[in-house]
C-alpha cells in the first residue's frame, strides 16, 4: 500500500520528527486556493490553481515543516487532478515536509475504507484530517496504513465548535476530552493519531496536551484567525520541544495580490516561522 517514499520512516512519529528537525520549524502552510483571491496574472482554471500552489510551495518550502491542502478548494473547482500534482510537487520540492490532506472525512465501514484509499493511495498524502464523531469504525479503516498519520478533530478553532465539543459526557467531561483520550488509546494501535486543536483556545491546548502526552497537535487559527501564538506554543509543546504543526493559510497565501505574491508569501512564512521559534524559546526559558 505504501510507496517507496514512505519506507524511509516506519512510523508516522518518525516522519514528523524528521520534518520538525530538518526544517527547524513548526509552521504548516495551508493551501486554500480561493479563486476569488487569485493574484494578478492568474486565472481560475485548475491549471492556474495548480500553478499558484506550486509557486507558494516553492517560495515557502524552506520555512515550513508541513503543507496542508484543503480538498474543498480543489474539488469545488474540478481541480482534483491539480491536487494530486501539487502533493507530488510538494514531495519533490520539499521532501522533508509532512503533507496533510485536510479532508475532515467522517464515515463508517466500507465508505471510510474508500476515503482512506483516496487520501493515501490516490493523493499519496502523509496524513489526513478526520471527523471522529461517528465513532471507532469511522477511524479503523485508516489503520490499514500504519505509517500514515490521522489528525482527529478535537477542539476546533471555530466558534461553533462549542455546540458539541463542550457537551459533558457520561464521564462528566467535555466531549473533546473524551476524543483526546480515545485518540491515544483504543483508536491508536499504531501510534499514528494526532489531534486538531485550535490556537483560538490555548487553555484547551494545555488540557489536551496533558491527556495525549507527546502526540502531535495540528493547530489552526494563527494568522488571519488571530490565535494566541505565545500561549499556543507554551501550552502545546511536547517533551521533546516540538509536537505542534501550527497552520497559517490565508495570511501567507494572500500576503499580496500582486505579481510579487510569491515573495510576499515567503516573507510572511519566514516571519511566522520566526515568531513560532521566538515563542518556543520564551516558553522553554520561562
Amino acid at each position: 500500500m505504501a510507496s517507496n517514499r514512505f519506507s524511509e520512516f516506519s512510523t508516522f512519529p518518525q516522519r514528523l520528527a524528521h520534518s520538525w528537525q530538518h526544517s527547524n520549524s513548526m509552521l504548516c502552510v495551508g493551501l486554500d486556493p480561493d479563486i476569488a483571491r487569485m493574484p494578478a496574472g492568474y486565472g481560475t482554471s485548475p491549471a492556474e490553481i495548480e500553478r499558484f500552489c506550486r509557486e507558494i510551495i516553492k517560495s515557502t518550502a524552506e520555512f515550513a515543516c508541513s503543507f496542508k491542502p484543503q480538498i474543498a478548494y480543489f474539488a469545488a473547482n474540478r481541480a482534483e487532478a491539480a491536487l494530486e500534482n501539487i502533493l507530488a510537487y510538494a514531495n519533490e520540492v520539499a521532501p522533508h515536509a509532512t503533507t496533510i490532506l485536510d479532508a475532515k472525512r467522517g464515515d463508517i465501514g466500507a465508505t471510510a475504507k474508500q476515503y482512506a484509499i483516496e487520501a493515501f493511495e490516490r493523493y499519496q498524502a502523509d496524513s489526513v484530517t478526520l471527523s471522529p464523531y461517528m465513532g471507532s469504525d469511522s477511524v479503523e479503516p485508516y489503520h490499514a496504513y500504519p505509517e500514515r498519520g490521522l489528525f482527529l478533530l478535537c477542539r476546533t478553532s471555530n466558534l461553533g465548535g462549542n455546540d458539541l465539543q463542550f457537551l459533558n459526557t457520561e464521564k462528566a467531561e467535555p466531549l473533546y476530552q473524551t476524543v483526546a483520550k480515545l485518540a491515544t488509546t483504543t483508536w491508536n494501535p499504531h501510534g499514528q493519531v494526532g489531534l486538531v486543536v485550535g490556537a483560538t483556545y490555548p487553555e484547551e491546548i494545555r488540557t489536551v496536551r496533558s491527556i495525549v502526552g507527546n502526540a502531535p497537535l495540528l493547530v489552526p487559527g494563527i494568522g488571519a484567525q488571530g490565535g494566541d501564538l505565545l500561549n499556543t506554543v507554551k501550552n502545546g509543546l511536547c517533551s521533546a520541544g516540538w509536537g505542534l504543526l501550527i497552520n497559517s493559510s490565508r495570511a501567507i497565501l494572500y500576503a499580496s495580490g500582486k505579481a510579487d505574491f510569491a515573495s510576499a508569501a515567503a516573507n510572511e512564512a519566514r516571519n511566522t516561522r520566526d515568531a513560532i521559534a521566538a515563542a518556543k524559546a520564551a516558553a522553554l526559558s520561562g
